[in-house]
């Protein structure tokens, strides 16, 4: 895998032990003026990043295998898009397009309208975070067709807005405590090949059965599903899956919606997860790796679909805000001219290479994911899930400077999202000491 440029050493190090006395420092800061909700989970504070490294401020270098949960694609700091954020805000931070436009918001709609599957015609409105994305797809779904409710999957992860919480499969910690809830949310049986054995084709039938009976096409706005999932374990469906319920989308009047915010942008080695079995979304909604760590998101679909709201029906103050637009047009062009799409392939490929001797192993079900989306579900000797193996596994690394996340209904999965500009040597350690810690704890 061909290097590329880099600011810092791409080289993990531990200085100090973990937490450093600066970060103990910063860590009691954050406990008396932050609320305890909040709660991060790297042992070190981070004053710098690049490439696939992370710096804490006592100057221990970790390995990046989140990146800001799918966000750093290009990397935390990518010249181009810090030489974008800091040009644009030279002129101005904020007018507000519903006020004053400015042509930057109109640059990354055509983007988006060109990158995202399909060669109809499309729309975009452009906003600040994915569960706003999310919500922003249901309210247009809802003004073309006249419906209201909402179908999602078991194991789904939309957000934590009041209807994205809804739409959210996992309990703790996004939904307790917080009703009630959005009504008209109903939720399908997911395709999942490792539990329920199904091919794409009868996972479908028994979701669709599921939606005619519980729910009516004729009562439903829109189906809202990640390509693959991504807090609930990173599932990838069965073959077919997509396509199936696509087709039956279109065949009752259902908007087919797409939540490509995690794995989208190049992610699993397209620009987006659909494009691999050819699935055209009516709207897909985008965030995370779309501005190199600015926030932005977006709606992008049918202009027919995303014309149907009232004039003024969609916006925000924040919405497009011009440093995030020069921020996600800096980091489109880097992800094209690094044809990061394939570099994530042959992330994959190196994953799979190292974890091969995990392959067969008691304790992993199952390495599943495309691109730098990949997981490892773990499992007990009677083949149950295994969440203190996971959270001993990712504290081990983390102690060995490694960050990495876990997910999962039942948080036995280790999830690996790393930069896609990582260098092959960085990416090699950190995958090695996993494998090393799986085994030692097996």
């Amino acid at each position: 895998m061909k290097d590329l440029t880099y600011r810092l050493p791409q080289r993990r190090e531990l200085t100090t032990a973990l937490p450093g006395p600066k970060s103990r420092e910063l860590s009691a800061r954050r406990e008396a003026a932050v609320t305890a909700a909040v709660s991060p989970g790297l042992p070190g504070w981070v004053v710098d990043a690049d490439g696939g490294v992370l710096l804490d401020a006592d100057g221990n270098s970790f390995i990046d295998f989140a990146s800001g949960i799918a966000v750093t694609s290009v990397g935390a700091s990518n010249a181009k898009v810090a030489e974008a954020v800091a040009e644009a805000a030279s002129h101005f931070t904020h007018t507000s397009f519903m006020v004053s436009p400015y042509e930057s918001y109109v640059a990354v709609a055509e983007k988006l309208n060109e990158i995202t599957p399909g060669d109809h015609a499309k729309k975009s409105v452009l906003l600040n975070s994915g569960a706003e994305a999310v919500e922003n797809a249901v309210k247009i779904a809802r003004s073309y067709t006249g419906k209201n409710a909402v179908l999602v999957f078991d194991n789904s992860y939309h957000g934590r807005t009041n209807l994205t919480m809804a739409m959210t499969a996992k309990n703790k910690p996004y939904k307790t405590g917080f009703g009630p809830l959005a009504s008209e949310v109903y939720r399908a049986p997911m395709s999942y090949p490792l539990r329920d054995g199904l091919s794409g084709a009868e996972a479908a039938a028994r979701s669709i059965r599921a939606i005619e009976q519980q729910v009516g096409a004729e009562n439903l706005a829109c189906l809202v599903i990640e390509p693959i999932q991504g807090e609930g374990g990173f599932i990838e469906p069965a073959a077919g899956f997509l396509p199936a319920l696509s087709q039956w989308c279109t065949e009752n009047n259902v908007v087919f919606v797409a939540d490509e915010i995690q794995a989208g942008l190049c992610r699993t080695g397209s620009w987006f997860a659909c494009d691999q079995e050819g699935v055209v979304p009516d709207l897909v909604t985008t965030a995370k790796g779309i501005a190199g760590g600015m926030p932005l998101s977006a709606v992008t679909g049918r202009s027919e679909i995303m014309d149907a709201p009232v004039v003024g029906g969609l916006g925000g103050t924040y919405g497009g805000n011009p440093v995030a637009c020069a921020a996600a047009i800096a980091a489109i062009s880097e992800m094209e001219e690094h044809d990061l799409a394939a570099r994530a392939l042959e992330i994959e490929a190196i994953i799979r290479e190292v974890f091969e001797p995990l392959n067969g192993q008691d304790t992993v079900a199952e390495i599943r994911g495309r691109g730098a989306m990949v997981a490892l579900e773990l499992v007990d000797a009677e083949g149950h899930p295994n969440a203190a193996l996971t959270a001993k596994v990712a504290a081990e690394c983390k102690a060995q400077g490694i960050l990495l996340l876990t997910c999962g209904m039942d948080g036995n999965v280790i999830r690996l999202l790393p930069p896609l500009v990582i260098s092959e040597e960085l990416l090699r350690d950190g995958l090695n000491v996993l494998v090393k810690s799986i085994n030692a704890n097996s």
